[in-house]
């Protein structure tokens, strides 16, 4: 595993200073354009999927349909896209999560999950777990199972990961790089 890290690192390029001064961006860009770094990241999340049961991939929008679709057709699993409100169309569940100042609310087609299904929250980064969270409650309320999360990066300073450990009420969360 120590391999794929390091791979995985040294396509993370760094950005001073965005969005705004003082904050340091992780552009996973790179490693999207690199084939060997981005197989090797879908595979490592599509084994994690496996692993823990999963019958469904949810991908966190934006980047996390980058990530969880291959995920999905790596593992011959279902992809579900959990959007920002007002963005599917047809029937949907939604779920409100605070965020620093303010709310977000996400959506999910309310036919896409079923009671049978143990689902694989999939994103690019771990920040504050507001979006992993909300995630988690929205795929129960659809009568479906949380068979855990996966995410490329967490950025450990922000301390998402209490957040979303109690929202994933004992499923496993896995980051493959820890910031």
């Amino acid at each position: 595993m120590t391999d794929i890290k390091e791979l995985l690192l040294s396509r993370i390029r760094d950005v001073p200073d965005y969005p705004e001064p003082g904050v340091v961006f992780k552009d996973i860009t790179p490693l999207l354009a690199d084939p060997a770094a981005f197989t090797a990241l879908t595979g490592a999340l599509a084994e994690l999927s496996l692993r823990h049961g999963a019958t469904k991939i949810v991908g966190l929008e934006a980047r996390g349909f980058i990530l969880g679709a291959p995920v999905a057709v790596r593992t011959g699993l279902g992809f579900i896209p959990v959007r920002k409100a007002g963005k599917l169309p047809g029937a949907t569940l939604s779920q409100s999560y605070a965020l620093e100042y303010g709310t977000a609310e996400i959506e999910v087609h309310a036919e896409d999950l079923s009671e049978g299904d143990r689902v694989m929250i999939i994103d690019d980064v771990l920040a504050t777990g507001g979006t992993a969270e909300a995630s988690a409650q929205l795929i129960r309320r659809a009568g479906a199972r949380v068979a855990g999360a996966a995410v490329l990066m967490e950025l450990g300073f922000l301390n998402g990961r209490g957040r979303v450990e109690a929202a994933l009420d004992g499923a496993p969360l896995e980051a493959l790089i820890q910031i």
